[in-house]
């Protein structure tokens, strides 16, 4: 990271970003050292997360709920527990060639999103959470047969959502299932009319307390769940805005890489808590002390190497004016700034052993200013050259 460098000229889509950043590839496609710095705990969540760019750019995308609202989106694997990042995506586009090992080809591109970033977690038995963006029936059953059971808000229209269920009238608070082997379907009246997917939960309800009122209303155990469980994405993105390093560019990549370098920094802090669980510790310190160490932190500076040039005994001098230069030549740059310029001779000498520098005698007549004391010395830094 000290010398993190992120330059290209030609990118225009996410794909070139991969090719034209080697150190970047792997970390990217599947953040390999993500998931192997820490293992989470039973429950998960996939959501995304948008980095604002205002930039054009073919692939940006709007996302109203999101703080940002456009920018590059990223999908996020994390640790509901903890919000640790455990493998991410950047989005390439509508076009872009998404096909995970082991996933059937029929599965949507959401379907491929959540295959590709839970891959390596299959057959576990981890508890996933997603929103309805990625819920469907058919991944929730092909999940379940690789030992991953989820739970996720799940649109009305979805291909093979019970209708009945739909068509139901519900009043607040009241609530309906049906289930289908390990899959239950759940309709819930609050404000609104909630869709919901588990393959982990019962049809159970439980009372919870409502803020802001006293009085407690039942609400299905997965629901509650739901809520507790998908919050960790967000609540990263909050840890980090007050912190935030981007700076206005129109590369769009430099910026996607300084996100990348926020979630590994986020990422970092976690598994410092985690390992310190005595030592109260803030994410603005943990970053103060990260940027201490990756200061220089020598106490003596590098000794410069030497060139061409004379060493430290020679030193510029005066020669007196003699009366043919009692008038001086005027400098056009130090009167138009006005000032008055001076011509005086300068010459180099040892000042060890002879009067005179061992190279000889060389002179030059300079302009001096006498407003900016500004000299240049063209017979000192080119006549001792060896």
């Amino acid at each position: 990271m000290k010398t993190f460098c992120v330059s290209c000229t030609s990118v225009t889509t996410a794909c070139a970003l991969l090719e034209s950043i080697p150190s970047l590839t792997g970390c990217i496609k599947s953040a390999p050292r993500f998931a192997e710095a820490y293992t989470p705990g039973r429950n998960i969540c996939v959501d995304e997360s948008l980095m604002k760019y205002k930039g054009r750019l073919g692939f940006k995308q709007y996302i109203p709920s999101k703080r940002s609202r456009n920018g590059v989106k990223v999908y996020k694997l994390c640790d509901s527990e903890s919000g640790y990042t455990q493998a991410f995506r950047v989005y390439e586009g509508k076009d872009s060639s998404l096909d995970p090992p082991g996933c059937p080809e029929h599965m949507g591109t959401s379907g491929k999103i959540v295959w590709d970033l839970l891959f390596p977690l299959m057959n576990k038995g981890y508890h996933l959470y997603l929103d309805n963006f990625y819920t469907s029936v058919p991944l929730f059953k092909l999940l379940y047969c690789f030992d991953t059971a989820a739970c996720g808000t799940v649109r009305k229209n979805r291909v093979g959502f019970p209708a009945q269920l739909v068509r139901t009238r519900l009043k607040r608070g009241e609530t309906s299932a049906l289930r289908q082997e390990e899959l239950l379907a759940v309709k819930y009246r609050d404000k609104k009319d909630v869709y919901l997917l588990s393959t982990i939960h019962t049809e159970r309800s439980v009372e919870v307390s409502v803020r802001g009122r006293v009085e407690r209303i039942r609400k299905p155990v997965c629901i509650k769940a739901y809520n507790r469980h998908m919050s960790e994405v967000d609540l990263a993105d909050q840890l980090l805005q007050p912190y935030q390093i981007m700076r206005k560019s129109r590369a769009w990549y430099k910026k996607v890489a300084i996100y990348l370098m926020q979630i590994a920094t986020h990422n970092a802090f976690l598994l410092c808590k985690k390992a310190n669980p005595g030592v109260t510790l803030s994410f603005l310190q943990f970053q103060l002390q990260v940027i201490s160490g990756f200061l220089y932190q020598d106490a003596h500076a590098p000794r410069a190497v030497m060139g061409d040039r004379v060493g430290a005994t020679h030193f510029i001098y005066k020669i007196p004016l003699l009366r043919a230069n009692r008038n001086p030549k005027k400098d056009a740059g130090c009167v138009s700034r006005g000032g008055r310029g001076e011509t005086q001779s300068f010459t180099a000498q040892n000042a060890l052993d002879n009067p005179v520098c061992v190279l000889g005698t060389v002179s030059s007549y300079i302009t001096l200013c006498v407003i900016c004391d500004f000299f240049f010395f063209p017979f000192y830094f080119f006549s001792h050259s060896s």
